[in-house]
């Protein structure tokens, strides 16, 4: 997937925003590609967490966005992975600092704890952003060393 191709996953309860930030995503001249889940009914959040993570840790993606519920089940989901850097956000300095500071390539959204208004302006934040460096740089070898 070229970069500007952004894979998207969410369970039931992140469904509905993952919908607006599809359109959204167009809007801003991304291609969204859709890993599910299709509707509100109840799925396992981990199949949809994979999905995406997966298309990280492969690299066949540049970055992707989960969302979930609260954001947690999919942080937990994703980091499993290497090379995945998952960041749940719930403001404008988390989404700015995990790009800053982190090299996020993975945004996951809490859907029950934002609006779609919010969730929109953390995503535009977050594609934004670049990363620093640096001793950032220093700061993400060490996480990768065994």
């Amino acid at each position: 997937m070229p970069l500007e191709q952004i894979p998207l996953g969410s369970d039931h309860a992140g469904f509905e925003l993952k919908q607006e930030l599809i359109e959204f995503l167009t809007q801003e001249g991304f291609t969204p590609i859709d890993q599910g889940c299709f509707s509100t009914e109840s799925v396992p959040y981990p199949e949809y967490g994979k999905k995406v993570a997966q298309l990280l840790a492969q690299r066949q993606a540049e970055r992707g966005i989960l969302i979930c519920g609260s954001g947690i089940g999919m942080s937990i989901t994703a980091n499993r992975f290497k090379g995945v850097r998952g960041t749940l956000v719930h403001d404008e300095e988390t989404a700015r600092l995990c790009r800053l500071h982190n090299n996020s390539n993975l945004l996951i959204l809490g859907a029950r704890a934002l609006s779609p208004k919010i969730a929109k302006k953390l995503v535009k934040i977050w594609l934004t952003t670049p990363f620093e460096g640096g001793r950032h740089q220093q700061r993400l070898n060490l996480i990768d060393q065994k």
